[in-house]
């Protein structure tokens, strides 16, 4: 991972990783030491799928998942009932 962020060996300020603040930066901020001020949020990586098509394969992976989990939730109550039959 260093030399994937720093590869010329050398520190550099990185988004959402680190940055160097300065006594004026830190002051600016109140005096809070929170990094999250500081180095603020990287760069999200370009999905090559646009938004509706990703959240269409989302919708129907959901749809699965609620149909397998009725399925599960079935079994299990026909597995109680047989056990409180005994």
């Amino acid at each position: 991972m260093v030399a994937e962020k720093f590869p010329k060996g050398c520190y550099e300020d990185v988004p959402g990783l680190c940055r160097i603040a300065t006594i004026k930066d830190i002051e600016a901020q109140g005096w809070s030491l929170n990094p999250g001020r500081y180095v603020g949020v990287a760069e999200g990586e370009k999905e090559a799928v646009f938004f509706k098509e990703r959240l269409e394969e989302l919708q129907e992976e959901l749809e699965r998942l609620n149909a397998e989990a009725a399925q599960l939730q079935s079994r299990i109550a026909q597995n109680v009932a047989e056990l409180l039959e005994v």
